[in-house]
């Protein structure tokens, strides 16, 4: 799907790239971090302050609000001449944001607003980093290592879903939560420093650029007109709607009150669990093949979210909540990679460089817009009608959004060659007149992720 003529050079090994190797370290060390602060956050809320579920949903909320202006901020990127300045930016302002928690802890003035603040700042952060990552990306990485550097970023991302889980419920039994925040916060110093040290020859922006509105406009415009973006758009939205109906907040509170789980009960639970997501990375590839990319988007989109009822539904003795948790995590591991491998491939073979971080804004301010809107419905749903009934409606909605994909070209797509190739966006008005690069990534997850905020994968 490049315009590139393809080379008949092998790839260059990036265990010898000497700034690859400092970006996966710092990826690496901040999704680990990341962990902590997924199981820290709402267990401050849950366990200290005594959060009622509204409350610890839209800590949950929160997080995500700041992808609403994604939009707005992936087209100021677009802008600016040094993504790894914005990057290493938002990395320290993550770091002294989760530091204030314990500090202001320890002084007995910790407070629901003042976690409600660490959580819309670090969502807004992540947004900066998460627009300005694909382009630098695209940069720090030659082409013919696209795969294999994304395999590598996958694979660690995977790695830490399946201990970090744990390594956090026991920092958080050991030290209390709020004093393993200084964990996660070193690991966004660690990540500046790391990044800090990459040099990139990052092209500049064009001199004579449209205003901030018309190309934020023009990204929201190539997402809603291609039929890739707009069938897989909707679906990963619904998706994304559904499951944070029960997001990690309601989760935790869940497991706590309902299940009876310690802290260090969860972690491991989730941990395991976790397992999933390593082994949905290692086998999505082979069975993409099988299957072909589009099924396989259809399968991950109903895996995802299913498994939610296998948590709800448990109950006898401890073994058997605990197990119940990550079996449910387990399959919804191995869901959420088959959905992200495949779908951010696709992305990515038909959306051009020069538009990159626009379209990644638009497309992440529908995708996790929605997250703060499920978890503060899912919040008030569970003070209505119950935790249980509540995940019981995540788990059934979000397997409908396959529906999106029914009526759509991407059922029909078996490899990234089939993907409907799309011309670059008139250069007159968004661009200018350089050869537009299509990056194809294949079985890794997309560099712009989780993004999580924490920094999820599904993070679509």
């Amino acid at each position: 799907m490049s315009d590139a003529a393809p080379s008949a050079a092998p790839a260059p090994s990036l265990w010898r790239d000497r700034r690859f190797l400092r970006f996966w370290s710092a990826q690496t060390v901040s999704h680990f971090g990341d962990r902590i602060t997924e199981l820290a956050l709402p267990l401050i809320a849950v366990s200290t302050l005594h959060a009622s579920a509204n409350e610890a949903a839209w800590l949950t909320a929160l997080i995500w609000t700041p992808n609403l202006i994604a939009i707005v901020l992936g087209a100021w990127v677009d802008q600016r001449p040094r993504k790894r300045r914005l990057m290493v930016a938002a990395d320290l302002a993550r770091a002294l944001v989760l530091l204030s928690l314990p500090v202001a802890y320890l002084a007995g003035a910790v407070t629901l607003g003042q976690l409600y603040a660490a959580a819309l700042l670090t969502g807004t952060a992540a947004v900066l980093f998460n627009t300005s990552y694909s382009s630098f990306f695209a940069h720090l990485v030659p082409r013919s290592s696209y795969v294999d550097a994304n395999s590598k970023l996958s694979t660690s991302r995977s790695v830490s879903l399946v201990a970090g889980p744990a390594l956090g419920g026991a920092l958080v039994q050991a030290l209390s939560a709020p004093a393993a925040l200084v964990a996660d916060a070193a690991s966004f110093l660690a990540s500046a420093l790391l990044v800090g040290r990459i040099r990139t020859e990052e092209p500049p922006p064009p001199t004579s650029q449209p205003s901030m509105l018309r190309r934020a406009r023009a990204g929201m415009v190539f997402v809603v007109r291609h039929p890739v973006l707009r069938a897989t758009l909707g679906c990963a939205a619904t998706v994304n709607f559904f499951t944070f109906l029960s997001g990690t907040g309601l989760t935790v509170l869940f497991a706590t009150r309902e299940l009876h789980l310690s802290a260090g009960g969860i972690g491991l639970a989730l941990g395991v669990g976790a397992v999933g997501s390593l082994l949905g990375a290692v086998v999505a590839p082979g069975m993409s093949r099988r299957w072909g990319v589009g099924p396989s988007i259809a399968v991950g989109a109903v895996l995802f979210p299913a498994p939610i009822a296998i948590a709800a539904l448990a109950d006898g003795p401890l073994w058997a909540r605990g197990g119940a948790l990550a079996l449910a995590e387990f399959l919804a591991g191995i869901g959420v990679m088959f959905f992200d491998i495949n779908l951010n491939s696709l992305q990515a073979a038909v959306i051009h460089d020069g538009i990159r971080s626009r379209v990644a804004g638009a497309y992440s301010t529908v995708n996790y817009g929605v997250r703060p809107i499920g978890a503060a419905v899912g919040g008030a749903l569970a003070t209505t009608m119950g935790l249980r009934p509540t995940l019981l409606l995540a788990a059934a909605g979000g397997a409908l959004s396959v529906l999106w994909l029914l009526f759509s070209p991407v059922l029909r797509i078996h490899s990234l060659d089939e993907a409907p190739a799309t011309a670059p966006p008139p250069k007159t008005d968004e661009q200018p007149a350089s050869t537009p690069r299509a990056v194809t990534l294949s079985s890794g997850t997309s560099p712009q992720q989780d993004p999580d905020p924490s920094r999820p994968a599904l993070e679509p």
